[in-house]
């Protein structure tokens, strides 16, 4: 069974001699171009031999032009369309294309983003968005709607080169955001972009951030797979998500452990994930990035051993 045939089999719902494997970081190369960067990730790939890629992008969303931080609603309305081509996230379609052409028959890859709430905070809004939220709410949703609409050109534009899926991360957790705050200025727009790419990848996937997660709220995303931190503290369970949803889950990996810990450690770790995951629809990865400064044995020794669950 192939890598892309393997995958298939998940999302179709049927059994699998083991479940496709992949595991993700941030490789620090946002200041490079991406050329550079599609020969690094696909080098990781290949290394650790994955069942498909998840694409990380660093490449930030791109703030407005001489605007420093976004602080007031004179602020926001400086947030505008762009054409996604021409901006700083060319050095991303850059990578996409590269991927895919490598890639090509071989194996599936997904794109990250962010969603819209995250996009905005994380580089122009940053520590002001408890206060625009609480005192500017009407500009923010405003601005929000016009990087929702970025973000779904981007979308398109990656999908377009081939990629299998968005992988777009929402966070959804109270040491985050209130539920009140969610259900207003996050979960609206990350719907809007995943209704506008649903059916156009096989592999769209919410990745569901934080610990302690409002995860009702998000079942009725139209995607394809969920991803979250499952082993955490909180959950909750991939059986549990899996008896509410249609399609598949993505977990299983304990991100937190899989650096610092002995290959036997790792070892049951891995078989204790396929057990939870279960035998259909059903993807073994971490639940959040892993640390760019991981071991290569413990990686190679998680691989090894999902591989060899497939033997037994």
């Amino acid at each position: 069974m192939d890598k892309i045939e393997r995958v298939d089999r998940v999302l179709n719902g049927s059994e699998v001699d083991r479940p496709p494997v992949s595991l993700w970081y941030h490789f620090g190369v946002q200041h490079s171009n991406g050329e550079q960067f599609a020969r690094i990730i696909l080098e990781y790939f290949n290394y650790y031999d994955f069942d498909f890629l998840k694409v990380m992008n660093d490449y930030f969303y791109p703030p407005p032009h001489g605007l420093d931080a976004v602080k007031t609603k004179e602020d926001l309305k400086q947030i505008i369309l762009f054409a996604v081509e021409n901006s700083d996230w060319k050095e991303q379609f850059a990578a996409l294309e590269l991927i895919a052409k490598e890639l090509d028959g071989k194996a599936y890859f997904i794109d990250t983003v962010f969603d819209p709430w995250q996009s905005i905070k994380r580089n122009m809004v940053g520590e002001n968005i408890k206060g625009l939220m609480a005192t500017e709410p009407e500009a923010l949703m405003k601005a929000l709607d016009i990087v929702t609409q970025n973000l779904i050109a981007y979308c398109k534009k990656s999908l377009s080169f081939g990629t299998a899926g968005i992988f777009m991360s929402v966070p959804a957790a109270a040491e985050i955001v209130t539920r009140e705050e969610f259900l207003r200025f996050v979960k609206p727009f990350a719907m809007k972009v995943f209704e506008a790419i649903s059916g156009l990848g096989k592999m769209n996937t919410a990745h569901i951030h934080g610990e302690n997660l409002f995860f009702d709220d998000v079942l009725d995303f139209p995607v394809d797979i969920f991803n979250w931190w499952d082993r955490g503290p909180s959950g909750p369970s991939l059986e549990y998500v899996k008896q509410r949803i249609q399609g598949c889950v993505m977990g299983g990996i304990d991100q937190t452990i899989v650096s610092r810990n002995t290959r036997a450690f790792l070892r049951n770790h891995v078989r204790q994930g396929i057990e939870l995951g279960g035998s259909k629809r059903f993807l073994l990865a971490n639940g959040c990035s892993i640390d760019s400064w991981v071991y290569p044995g413990a990686v190679q020794t998680i691989v090894a051993a999902v591989k060899a669950y497939g033997q037994l």
